[in-house]
C-alpha cells in the first residue's frame, strides 16, 4: 500500500499537540478515513496549524527553471470557487520525505524553518510562493497542498536551476610544416566557468575528421556547485579556418587558425613563413 504523509502541528496557547494522520487501505475496509496518532505534547506561546492529510497524488508535474541567484514563483491552482482555507508548499526530499516550507492558515501565516524565512513569501491571494536567491541545492520537487472544505487539492512542481557560463576563452597554439610533424596543425583550448547544469564544449568551424581530443575535463565548485569546463583538442590543418567554442549558451570570439603568410627576411636573405 501507498501512504503519503503531511506534517501538521494543531495547538492552544498553552500546549501543542503533534499529530500524524495516515490513511491506508486497510483503514478504507472499515470505512475509516482517518487514523490519529498523537505523538508527543509540546508547549508553546504561539498558536499555529501544521496539517497531516493522506492521499493519492496526481502524476501531473509543472516543470519550472529558475536563474542561480534570482527568485521563482510557484502558482498553486488559483480555479476555486469556495474560499481556500490554508495552503501549503513543501519539498519532496529523497522522493518520499516532505518538508514544509511555507504557507497560511485562515488568512494567518505558518512558522518558517530559518533555512527559508527570509527567501520565501507567500502570496495568500495568488496563492503561490516567491522564492529568492536560488540555489543549486534548491532543485528538486516540490508540492503545493491547496485546501478547500479540509479536501487537499495537490499539484507538483520539479524545479531545476540554470547559470549562465562566462564567455569561453578560446586559445590557439600552431606550427608551420617541418616543425617536428609531417604537416601544419593547431593545437585549440576552450574554457569557461561558473555555469549550471554541466555542460560540453562544441566548436564551430572545424572538419571533426581532422581533430583529436587530448584533454578534456569539468569540475564543480564545492561550494555554489556551478561547473568550470576545458577541453584542448589538435586539429590538422587543410585550409584557413574560422572557428569559435561554445559552452552551455555562451559563445566565445571568433579566431582563424591554418593561414600561412610567407614572408622575405633582408637580413638572412631567406624565405619566412609565419602560420597562425
Amino acid at each position: 500500500s501507498h501512504i503519503n504523509m503531511y506534517s501538521i502541528y494543531h495547538t492552544d496557547r498553552a500546549k501543542t499537540q503533534f499529530s500524524i494522520m495516515l490513511f491506508t487501505p486497510e483503514f478504507k475496509k472499515n470505512n475509516t478515513n482517518w487514523f490519529l496518532y498523537t505523538i508527543s505534547t509540546l508547549h508553546a506561546s504561539k498558536i499555529f496549524l501544521l496539517l497531516c492529510v493522506c492521499v493519492g497524488d496526481g502524476d501531473a508535474v509543472e516543470n519550472i527553471t529558475a536563474v542561480l541567484g534570482h527568485s521563482v514563483t510557484f502558482r498553486c491552482p488559483l480555479n476555486h470557487s469556495t474560499p481556500v482555507e490554508r495552503v501549503y508548499i513543501q519539498r519532496v526530499i529523497n522522493d518520499k520525505e516532505e518538508v514544509f516550507i511555507n504557507g497560511f492558515y485562515r488568512g494567518q501565516p505558518l512558522p518558517v524553518s530559518p533555512e527559508y524565512q527570509n527567501r520565501t513569501k507567500v502570496n495568500e491571494m495568488e496563492l503561490s510562493m516567491e522564492m529568492r536567491n536560488i540555489s543549486v541545492s534548491d532543485e528538486g520537487l516540490y508540492k503545493c497542498l491547496v485546501f478547500i472544505n479540509n479536501k487537499p487539492e495537490i499539484s507538483k512542481f520539479l524545479l531545476k536551476v540554470t547559470a549562465e557560463y562566462s564567455v569561453p576563452t578560446i586559445t590557439k597554439d600552431c606550427n608551420k610544416p617541418g616543425d617536428g610533424g609531417a604537416g601544419k596543425s593547431c593545437q585549440l583550448s576552450c574554457s569557461a566557468v561558473g555555469g549550471y547544469p554541466q555542460s560540453t564544449v562544441r566548436w564551430t568551424g572545424l572538419n571533426q575528421s581532422l581533430t583529436n581530443v587530448i584533454y578534456n575535463r569539468s569540475s564543480a565548485d564545492n561550494e555554489s556547485k556551478t561547473w568550470t569546463i576545458n577541453q584542448t583538442i589538435v586539429h590538422n590543418c587543410n585550409q584557413p579556418t574560422n572557428i569559435s567554442c561554445a559552452v552551455g549558451g555562451s559563445v566565445s570570439h571568433t579566431i582563424t587558425i591554418c593561414k600561412c603568410v610567407v614572408g622575405f627576411c633582408s637580413i638572412t636573405h631567406s624565405k619566412v613563413v609565419k602560420c597562425a
